[in-house]
């Protein structure tokens, strides 16, 4: 009979958490930029809040599905650190870290 090693996530979501609500943070920032006129685009700020928050969806998933929350984590890092013009970086990190975690560990 083959025994079923259980992995705990925690982690992965911690990990998760923290990086999805820097960029949703950072996001926000590069918007309040905007209306004070010294930035040239909101989009880009959407565009980080939108990916921070398929970080936390993928959060969610981690525990169920943890090879499609790895690649939702790596994807959400693309689309931060693009989209927040690398002011994001340390949300980026952690969100691929999780991802990282999340797809290779067994």
């Amino acid at each position: 009979m083959k025994r079923n090693r259980i992995v705990s996530r925690n982690f992965e979501m911690v990990m998760g958490i923290i990086g999805s609500v820097i960029g949703i943070f950072s996001g926000s920032f590069l918007i309040f930029l905007e209306s004070l006129g010294s930035f040239h685009t909101p989009f880009l700020g959407l565009v980080a809040i939108a990916a921070s928050i398929l970080g936390l969806v993928s959060v969610y998933y981690v525990s169920k599905k943890p090879e499609a929350a790895g690649v939702g984590f790596v994807i959400a890092t693309m689309f931060v650190i693009v989209g927040s013009e690398y002011i994001n970086v340390v949300s980026g990190v952690f969100l691929l870290i999780a991802g990282i975690s999340a797809l290779f560990r067994k």
